[in-house]
């Protein structure tokens, strides 16, 4: 019987806001696939599902219709509850994998993982929530050993930012090396270096005199994209199914699905549906769904003084540790033409910043509407009809699920419940 795998959030999910406002961290992408996905690299017969906020739940069984959420079927091999947080898997599949009876895997002060076998799951019912799972482990935590793992976890957004490159290379490698992938004729009369690190799925389409230069990393472009004359992508790097590049270039980033990407981008992750059509630069930062760039709009991710940047995170300043932070933008933000990003900013969800200044707020609450010292509060039932209109033209719709989620988000009610403390 093949291993369950339950991911989980724990009270650390508002670290890595504005993301995590609308999903959990696990969903988040560094490489090509979602977080959770790394597991496969480890236990590819897996079976998987999600323990989350009850605030995001219903539109993450939306999206992940496959996978079950807040239901976990007890397994007689025992059921694995694994941190959504985690980054690098270190020595943890090892210890796993030699240990027999039920165990928690720590990572400095940290609960990284909890492997539930037989005897801890006498009493649990055969299908149960995350709720009784922790209840069993608070219960019988004294008898429960507890290991140290070299496993580590993400503390940040700009900390996955930073495993772009690694992460596609990864996960490149995986998908190269895997028969079901949808892998088509490169393209002639395109300037190609490195050919055997390209991947180009069904209907892509490369212009004459576009270049895919994969010669510092690999470059998986998805099914039905566009690649436009005079459009340049340097790996390694990764363009979504159903998305379109112009003139430009896209270097070492994570594109998601059904975005539209002009100018430049630089180590950078467009998490799905986002426009950025128009010149202008975006660098070293994590955008969510539906984010607009009007033309010209651009951020900075480094200092005059090449000093560390410290981005402002639940109104606390964090030092980043890095001298290359950009942005961090939340679903549905749309900013106007010519506006200039401060380096490490944080901007919520569904703002609409506009007036061709700098935005030189370090953090910038949702449902924002105007410019630096200015804004006022975005009505939330315009925002909802901007939101629309926008997915129409991307010839989607929007669900009832996630228009009650920004309802709440408009509420400021960012509830915790359903996240697992073990």
């Amino acid at each position: 019987m093949p291993l369950k795998i339950c991911f989980y959030e724990d009270a650390c999910f508002d670290q890595f806001f504005p993301l995590t406002k609308m999903r959990p961290v696990y969903t988040l992408r560094a490489g090509i696939v979602p977080l959770f996905k790394r597991v496969e690299r480890y236990f590819g017969d897996a079976e998987i599902c999600f323990a989350a906020r009850a605030q995001v739940s219903p539109l993450l069984a939306e999206t992940f219709q496959d996978i079950p959420v807040n239901i976990i079927k007890k397994s007689d091999d025992g059921v694995l509850f694994l941190n959504g947080r985690i980054r690098n898997y270190g020595d943890l599949p090892q210890l796993i994998r030699g240990h027999d009876s039920s165990c928690a895997y720590t990572c400095g002060n940290e609960t990284i993982a909890v492997m539930f076998k037989g005897g801890l799951l006498k009493t649990a019912p055969s299908v149960a929530t995350q709720r009784e799972y922790t209840e069993h482990f608070a219960a019988e935590a004294n008898d429960i050993p507890a290991r140290e793992t070299t496993a580590t976890m993400y503390n940040y957004c700009w900390e996955i930012m930073a495993d772009i490159e690694p992460e596609i290379i990864a996960d490149f490698q995986k998908l190269k090396t895997d028969p079901t992938t949808d892998k088509n004729e490169l393209p002639t009369r395109v300037f190609i270096i490195k050919p055997e690190d390209v991947i180009l799925g069904s209907g892509v389409q490369v212009s004459p005199g576009a270049l895919l230069d994969a010669s510092r990393g690999p470059i998986y472009i998805g099914g039905n994209c566009r690649v436009d004359t005079q459009a340049a992508v340097y790996g390694p790097c990764y363009i979504g199914p159903n998305s379109v590049v112009v003139a430009g270039k896209v270097v070492a980033s994570s594109i998601g699905h059904t975005c539209r990407v002009g100018g430049e981008v630089e180590k950078s992750i467009f998490h799905s549906y986002v426009n950025k059509y128009h010149a202008g630069f975006i660098g070293h930062s994590y955008v969510g769904p539906w984010v607009n760039f009007g033309a010209m709009t651009t951020n900075s991710d480094l200092k005059n003084n090449y000093s560390n940047i410290r981005v402002s995170v639940g109104g606390k300043p964090i030092d980043t540790g890095s001298i290359k932070v950009g942005s961090f933008i939340g679903d549905h933000t749309k900013f106007g033409i010519g506006m200039l990003l401060n380096t490490g900013i944080n901007i919520g969800v569904s703002c609409n910043l506009f007036g061709g200044t700098m935005i030189a707020d370090k953090e910038v609450p949702s449902f924002s509407w105007g410019t630096t010292g200015a804004y006022q509060r975005y009505d939330v039932n315009k925002a909802i009809e901007t939101a629309q209109k926008s997915a129409g033209r991307r010839d989607h719709r929007l669900s009832d699920r996630e228009i009650e989620l920004l309802r709440r988000l408009s509420e400021d009610k960012n509830e915790d419940d359903g996240i697992v403390r073990l």
